[in-house]
């Protein structure tokens, strides 16, 4: 309890970000069909918009967070946690580009950068379980997010976003204390140097290690992913994982507003449901569960419950069947928490950041392939030109990439057993 104590304001803020930022989700879907496709319920442009945003967003997260994550364990995790937040927008295309370049810089790193000062705060044994709470806060912030969206006028959703976005920057910057592990890490590289340390020209202004010193190479990530059986099956279950989430977040806004006619107060009940039931589960059940059961175990069983909700999407042959599928979310949010973990419990503590954010930069090279994938076969199923009558393909194909997920960590749950060895004391070795 004194561990998740001392995380309270990184749950503040975390909460405050997630409520900005899944608060537009229930509106966007209408305004994008609106703005391009008016009076239609379907809209291929739409698509392949919100498609290609979502592979820029990824791109750029692939590229940045592993650097900003290495760059987290030099020099702390608040100093670059403050990267602005972006900002919501009520003007369509202004939202659009913004959204875009924005999210490039703030949607993997929030998330790496939170985990990894989770694990600075939190012991190994209890580490799954501080996960699974940060989580649930992040999902009570997409509940409060969505379930305001629900009584707010198109504008005034935005509006309030853009305001919450501004208070969360500033609580982190005031209140946020550094979890100082960017401190140690400068200080074991050499020790006999302090972490600024003034010039030999008589300048007595500080100086910070050298940048060109920190920026993590390809083969320092191959490295760490390659160190050990569990972390390269860890990362190949991320990638299969989030290219399935990622193709159900592409195309099932889409395809239950074809095929069912949503509207944004319908989008706005299903996600409620995804998020009430995920938040109840992380904060009840998995620091319950991860301890009795260990979380190896709970990511197979997460695993499961993603493909079965996944490809019950898929064949919704009624209203209902989305609501009552959105029920197995209370199983598969164990997931990614539950990656993490394993993920954190193999590396030392001056390379978290980097370890989390190479795991968020396989998610978001899975989160470019998706679009590209997802996106052309999800507008040809759901047009007039689709080769059979089966709206929710692209669902299925997106259920088939979380089972092959399930398989890997299934094969990966032996390994885990077996081996402890952690990738700083290899490269220690090898050194």
């Amino acid at each position: 309890m004194k561990d998740l104590y001392a995380l309270g304001h990184l749950f503040v803020c975390a909460f405050l970000f997630y409520f900005s930022s899944f608060m537009v989700i229930p509106a966007i879907t209408d305004i994008t069909i609106e703005a391009l496709c008016p009076g239609h319920d379907q809209c291929s442009l739409a698509i392949y918009l919100s498609g290609f945003q979502q592979a820029i967003i990824a791109l750029g997260t692939l590229v940045l967070t592993p650097l900003v994550g290495n760059l987290s364990d030099k020099y702390g995790r608040k100093a670059l946690l403050t990267l602005p937040p972006p900002l919501q927008l009520p003007y369509f295309y202004a939202y659009y580009v913004i959204r875009m370049f924005a999210g490039m810089f703030c949607e993997g790193s929030m998330q790496c950068l939170s985990l990894a000062y989770v694990a600075d705060k939190v012991g190994e044994r209890r580490r799954a379980s501080a996960f699974g709470v940060f989580s649930g806060v992040c999902a009570a912030g997409f509940v409060s997010g969505t379930l305001t969206a629900r009584f707010l006028s198109t504008s005034s959703t935005f509006q309030v976003s853009a305001i919450v976005a501004v208070i969360a920057a500033a609580y982190l910057r005031i209140l946020l204390q550094e979890s100082d592990n960017g401190v140690a890490a400068v200080s074991e590289e050499d020790p006999s140097q302090p972490l600024c340390s003034p010039p030999s020209d008589g300048d007595s202004s500080p100086r910070l290690p050298s940048l060109t010193r920190k920026v993590p190479s390809v083969s320092d990530m191959i490295g760490l992913l390659t160190s050990s059986l569990t972390l390269s099956r860890a990362a190949v279950v991320a990638f299969f994982y989030s290219l399935g989430e990622s193709g159900l977040q592409t195309a099932l806004l889409y395809f239950l507003k074809a095929q069912f006619h949503f509207n944004k107060d319908q989008f706005a009940d299903l996600l409620l449901i995804v998020g009430i039931a995920g938040t109840f589960s992380q904060l009840t059940l998995m620091p319950f569960l991860a301890h009795s059961v260990g979380e190896e175990k709970l990511l197979t069983i997460g695993l499961l419950a993603s493909c079965t909700h996944v490809f019950l999407y898929s064949i919704s042959w009624s209203y209902w069947v989305p609501y009552f599928a959105a029920m197995f979310v209370i199983l598969s949010v164990f997931v990614n928490p539950c990656i993490r973990s394993i993920v954190s419990k193999k590396v030392g503590s001056t390379e978290q950041g980097m370890a989390q954010g190479c795991i968020t930069g396989i998610s978001s090279f899975a989160s470019i392939i998706a679009p590209l994938v997802f996106t052309p076969l999800t507008a040809w199923f759901l047009s007039e030109a689709a080769p059979f009558d089966f709206k929710g393909f692209s669902l299925m194909c997106a259920g088939f990439a979380t089972l092959i997920a399930f398989t890997m960590s299934i094969t990966m749950r032996a390994e885990y057993s077996v081996t402890g060895q952690k990738f700083s004391n290899v490269r220690h070795e090898q050194v």
